[in-house]
């Protein structure tokens, strides 16, 4: 029989709680109002309709989140200058991790409600996750564990002058 090792994620159980905790309200409306603590806050960019912020629980290094200024759920409820304006930020996005970090591809994904996976169902958001070959290994598939190899501050000076 062979020793059983531990990964140590404590950083996850900031996660666990406030899925469990009580409601702390809408922390993309708090980071959209706190122009003053963007650095803090992790929040890359902002523009007319829309702001940038890292995932604090990230699928990949990287993993970045174009949300409206709008606080809704419902993507019928964006104007259309809110749409294009997301989707040429999200591009402006691309383009910046692609020239930073050198991923060889993207995932890009809305979940809308939370039976559809969405982990903050009344503040629409758009994901984009960098991805590299050989990215997913036994501990995302076996394991049920994400390995992120930067720290999400380091990232953040890293992309900050690129924008």
């Amino acid at each position: 029989m062979t020793e059983r090792e531990n990964l140590w994620a404590p950083w996850r159980m900031e996660y666990i709680q406030k899925l469990s905790g009580a409601d702390q309200g809408c922390f993309l409306c708090k980071y959209r109002d706190q122009q003053e603590m963007d650095e803090k806050n992790l929040v890359l960019m902002r523009s007319e309709h829309c702001f940038v912020v890292f995932n604090r629980f990230p699928y990949n290094n990287g993993h970045l989140l174009v949300a409206p200024n709008l606080h809704t759920g419902d993507i019928d409820a964006l104007s259309d200058e809110c749409m294009l304006d997301m989707m040429k930020t999200l591009r402006k996005c691309k383009s910046i991790l692609t020239t930073a970090i050198k991923p060889h591809g993207f995932n890009v994904g809305i979940n809308i409600g939370r039976c559809a996976g969405a982990g903050l169902p009344d503040h629409l958001h758009i994901h984009l996750v960098p991805r590299w070959n050989g990215d997913t290994n036994f501990m995302a598939v076996c394991g049920q564990t994400d390995v992120v190899s930067q720290s999400m501050e380091d990232l953040y000076a890293k992309l900050k002058p690129l924008c």
